[in-house]
C-alpha cells in the first residue's frame, strides 16, 4: 500500500502581511491564536510566524483549548506515514481513538465530519483502555483511569499507532505531546518513539514542533 498522504487540499490563501495575534481576556481563549501553520493550510504553506485563524466555533461543551487540540489531531494525519498494509481496504476508516476521559465532548466528530486522508474517512472511537486490537491509527490520551498513561502507551508500543498525549500529563511518553506555552497550544514530537511504532514523521511536521526528541 502506498504511504498515506493528504487528500488534495483546496486553495490556500497567501498571507501578504503579518496580523498581530491579540488574545482576548482569559488564558483558555488565547489558545485560538496558534503559532503553527497546520491550521492555516494543511500542507504548511503559510508563513511560520503568520497569525492563525481560530478553528470553527466550538459548542458550549468544549473549551477553545480542546477545540484547537481536536483540530490538531486530524491535521497530524497527512504528515505521518503508516506502514504498508495498515488498512484492509482502500476506503477503510482512519480511526482516531479517545482513550479514557473525553475532554472533547462531541466536537471531535464535528471537526472531522466529511474529512479523510487518502480516501480513508475519519472515524472517532472512544475506549476505556488502549489495546493493539482496537485498530486505532491515532490514540489521544489525557486521563485514563482504567489503565494509566504508561500502561496504555506500553500496550501499543511496537504497533503502528500515533500516540498523542495531552498537555495535562507531565510525562512525555507518547509520540506527540501537546504543550501549552505562553497561552498557546503547541506540540513536541519524539521521533524515537515514532520509529519504535514503525511510523515516519514528515520533515514539515517536525519543523512545526516546539521540540523534537529521541533523535539518535
Amino acid at each position: 500500500m502506498p504511504p498515506i498522504r493528504q487528500d488534495k487540499p483546496g486553495p490556500c490563501r497567501i498571507l501578504r502581511r503579518r496580523i498581530p495575534c491579540v488574545p482576548p481576556v482569559g488564558w483558555w481563549k488565547r489558545v485560538a491564536c496558534l503559532p503553527a501553520a497546520l491550521l492555516a493550510c494543511s500542507i504548511g504553506a503559510a508563513p511560520a510566524r503568520a497569525a492563525q485563524a481560530p478553528p470553527k466555533a466550538a459548542p458550549p461543551s468544549v473549551s477553545l483549548e480542546y477545540a484547537v487540540k481536536a483540530t490538531y489531531l486530524y491535521k497530524l494525519a497527512p504528515f505521518v506515514i503508516w506502514p504498508p498494509g495498515e488498512f484492509d481496504t482502500a476506503h477503510a476508516p482512519f480511526t482516531i481513538c479517545v482513550v479514557g476521559d473525553d475532554p472533547f465532548g462531541g466536537y471531535l466528530e464535528t471537526a472531522v465530519a466529511g474529512r479523510g486522508v487518502s480516501g480513508h474517512p475519519f472515524e472517532v472511537r472512544r475506549l476505556a483502555v488502549l489495546r493493539p486490537e482496537a485498530g486505532c491509527q491515532i490514540a489521544f490520551l489525557s486521563h485514563v483511569p482504567g489503565q494509566g498513561i504508561p500502561r496504555a502507551l506500553a500496550a501499543v508500543s511496537g504497533t503502528p499507532v500515533l500516540t498523542v498525549v495531552d498537555s495535562v500529563v507531565p510525562a512525555r511518553g507518547g509520540i506527540v505531546q501537546f504543550v501549552i506555552r505562553r497561552g498557546r497550544v503547541g506540540f513536541e514530537i519524539n521521533v524515537g518513539a515514532a520509529a519504535r511504532n514503525h511510523l515516519a514523521i514528515s520533515s514539515k511536521l517536525l519543523s512545526l514542533a516546539l521540540a523534537v526528541r529521541g533523535r539518535s
